[in-house]
C-alpha cells in the first residue's frame, strides 16, 4: 500500500514547483494552472504530473491551459499517454513520460554487503567524467550525473569508476537521484550498491529521495532499494 505521508510530501514538492497556487485534486481528476515560471517542464512548455492517480498540469499561457483542460477533463489519463496527447493537441517535442519513485525511511532495503566497497568522490572528480565519457549521449542525459550536488558514491576497480550515484538537492527537502553504470559492468548489482549508499546519505540528511527514470533497468534498481513509484512526469511542447 502507498505510504500516504510519502505521497503528501511528494505532492508538496510538485505543487511548490508549479510556481502558482495550485493543489493536486482528487484521484481521477486534473487541475490546470497558468504558470510561465513552472518548474514542471522547460520554459514555454506544458508540464503534466500524475501522483496517486491525480493530475497537476501547468501551461505557459491561458490559450494552452484551456486546450489542456479540454483534453484532461474528458481523459485525465492523457497526462501520461503521449499518443493521446498527439491526437488531441498540436504537439511538438516531448520529454518523458518518466516514472517518479520515492523512498520512505522505513521502506529502505539496502543490499547485502558485497566485495565491492563504495567510495565517496567529489562531484567534479575526473573519474566521474571518464565514466560519463564511456556511455551514449542518451544515457548521459538520462543519468544526469554531472548535475549532482552531493558526493558521488562510487564503486571502483582500481581508479576506474564502475558505477556511481549521487543526488542534486532540490527545493522542499528533496534529493533528485542520478545513477550510472559503465557499459561493461552492468547486470552485477553495482548500481544498487552505489545507490544504496546515496540513499542512506540522503535519508540521514532528512531529505526525500526521488528517483525519476524511463529506463526499465533503472526503475528496477529503485524498486529493489524500496522506492515506490507514485506517478509520472511528462513535458510537452504545445504549439
Amino acid at each position: 500500500m502507498t505510504n500516504d505521508s510519502l505521497l503528501r510530501r511528494a505532492s508538496g514538492l510538485w505543487e511548490g514547483l508549479a510556481a502558482e497556487p495550485v493543489a493536486f485534486p482528487a484521484p481521477g481528476a486534473a487541475a490546470v494552472v497558468v504558470s510561465p515560471r513552472s518548474g514542471l517542464c522547460p520554459p514555454g512548455w506544458v508540464g503534466l504530473l500524475t501522483l496517486g492517480g491525480a493530475v497537476l498540469a501547468t501551461a505557459p499561457d491561458a490559450r494552452r491551459a484551456e486546450l489542456l483542460r479540454t483534453v484532461l477533463h474528458s481523459c485525465p489519463e492523457a497526462a501520461r499517454d503521449t499518443a493521446r496527447l498527439r491526437a488531441a493537441l498540436p504537439v511538438g517535442r516531448i520529454l518523458g513520460p518518466a516514472a517518479l519513485a520515492y523512498l520512505a525511511p522505513d521502506a529502505f532495503t539496502p543490499p547485502p554487503s558485497t566485495p565491492e566497497g563504495v567510495r565517496q568522490l567529489p562531484p567534479d572528480h575526473p573519474a566521474l567524467s571518464e565514466l560519463t565519457a564511456r556511455v551514449t549521449a542518451e544515457e548521459r542525459d538520462e543519468a544526469d550525473l554531472g548535475d549532482i550536488t552531493s558526493p558521488a558514491f562510487a564503486v571502483l576497480r582500481g581508479e576506474r569508476v564502475l558505477a556511481a550515484c549521487g543526488y542534486r538537492t532540490w527545493p522542499y527537502g528533496t534529493a533528485q537521484f542520478s545513477v550510472l553504470t559503465a557499459p561493461g559492468a552492468r547486470g552485477r548489482g553495482l548500481a544498487r550498491t552505489a545507490a544504496a549508499a546515496a540513499a542512506a546519505h540522503a535519508l540521514a540528511a532528512g531529505l526525500l529521495p526521488q528517483w525519476r527514470a524511463r529506463v526499465p533497468a533503472s526503475r528496477r534498481v529503485a524498486a529493489r532499494l524500496g522506492f515506490r513509484e507514485l506517478g509520472t512526469q511528462l513535458s510537452v511542447e504545445v504549439r
